[in-house]
């Protein structure tokens, strides 16, 4: 059997060579790394400019930055036909073609936010490695926990003042520097699509700016709604006289704490949320206006078939709702989970719109593919290419930021800057 022929479906004039090759990992691939990008510009609000009221929040996206910076290749692995073929990008990482230099692009931010991480967490290693060090009697958990700490340290116990300073001017440093890789990592996927001459949707130099801008809205969004997870999480521990794990005095000083930071990340959301609208709606605008010799069958694609996925799903309950909900002042815990749910749904639907919308028309332009999501996986590939995988992959990051989180304390602001 072709790959792509079991979720596809003809209609009219197709040629018999047709599928839709692009399926719901394609989909989760540009997704999940403009989770990546969006976490860490979030991040870089607080370290590049300076902006206090992100501080606890700069720390918090930074480390769920580095937890979803795993997951994001793990798409393109499960979609591969020869998976350990994947790892060639990045054992030979190279300029020639968009998908080689992601190698390049990928370890150098991979380097740039461990890097950060670890100036930002290094006083924490060394107060942890000295204090087991004094401890006599250490379990086995500690002792492992020991190491690991010791080896995080490199080796460097210096805290002064002095030396804490200079570590501040290195964390500014790399978020000022990780700032543009970010937005490289995620705007090479619209650049592979966007130099598509061969597919029309695809077609457009405005393409990388939209999945750019796009990346950092879902990113804030996923950030601000793990965040206030965690702070409930946080406030049920207060509630059961357990404040001492929790960090703060009582589950009053935590609400205002969660509050607070939300409302302030809610105002980036706004202002970045309207650009990726726009950009997206001028570009709709733009295609109108040129009508360019395959803008037939785009209308029937964009208006008829795929109207309900792009003005209803996409436009509508994903941006222009939130917009109304993010507008309204006095935005609560609960209008903002609302919000980021629809933001992260709307940038959703705008990455299945690209990649499935690209491909459901035929290259005649006389006929029209179908794409059905296997639900129900019956085989290997129905399960890698269906919804059970898709799931998985935006399950992994969540746990990997539950072990990440032990060694980088995203709350215990005392010990981490």
């Amino acid at each position: 059997m072709v790959h792509g022929e079991l979720w596809t479906v003809k209609e009219l004039f197709v040629t018999p060579n047709e599928y839709i090759y692009w399926s719901i990992q394609i989909v989760m691939y540009p997704f999940m790394t403009g989770l990546v990008a969006g976490a860490f510009v979030l991040s870089s609000l607080y370290h590049v400019f300076g902006i206090q009221q992100l501080k606890d929040m700069a720390r918090f996206a930074l480390v769920f930055s580095f937890a979803l910076l795993f997951a994001a290749p793990m798409p393109i692995v499960l979609h591969l036909q020869f998976p350990f073929r994947g790892v060639e990008i990045f054992m030979t990482p190279h300029f020639t073609s968009a998908i080689a230099a992601f190698g390049i692009v990928f370890f150098t931010y991979g380097a740039i936010v461990a890097s950060e991480l670890w100036f930002l967490y290094r006083k924490h290693f060394v107060e942890v490695s000295l204090a087991l060090r004094e401890k006599q009697d250490r379990t086995l958990g500690e002792q492992i926990r020991y190491l690991i700490f010791c080896t995080l340290t490199l080796g460097v116990y210096d805290i002064s003042e002095e030396s804490l300073h200079r570590d501040e001017k290195a964390i500014k440093f790399l978020a000022a520097l990780g700032i543009p890789v970010a937005c490289f990592l995620h705007g090479y996927a619209g650049f592979i699509f966007g130099s598509v001459k061969a597919n029309a949707l695809w077609m457009t130099p405005l393409m990388p700016v939209i999945f750019i801008m796009s990346a950092i809205v879902s990113g804030i969004a996923l950030c601000m709604l793990t965040y206030i997870v965690a702070m409930e999480i946080r406030k049920y521990l207060a509630k059961r006289k357990r404040a001492a794990y929790a960090g703060l005095q009582s589950q009053d000083q935590l609400k205002s704490v969660e509050i607070s930071v939300i409302q302030m990340t809610a105002k980036y959301l706004l202002a970045f949320l309207v650009a990726a609208i726009s950009l997206e709606i001028l570009d709709l605008i733009f295609r109108g206006y040129t009508a360019l010799k395959s803008w037939d069958v785009l209308r029937s694609v964009i208006y008829d078939r795929d109207f309900k996925t792009i003005f209803l799903m996409q436009y509508g309950i994903g941006n222009l709702v939130p917009l109304i909900l993010f507008l309204i002042p006095g935005i609560t815990i609960r209008r903002a989970v609302l919000g980021v749910l629809l933001v992260l749904f709307g940038v959703f639907m705008m990455r299945w719109n690209v990649v499935i919308g690209g491909q459901a028309f035929s290259l005649t332009f006389a006929g029209y593919m179908h794409y059905h999501l296997p639900i129900v996986p019956h085989d290997w590939e129905t399960v890698k290419e269906g919804l059970v995988g898709a799931i998985a992959i935006f399950i992994m990051p969540f746990a990997l930021f539950t072990v990440i989180s032990k060694i980088f304390p995203v709350f215990e602001t005392q010990k981490a800057r």
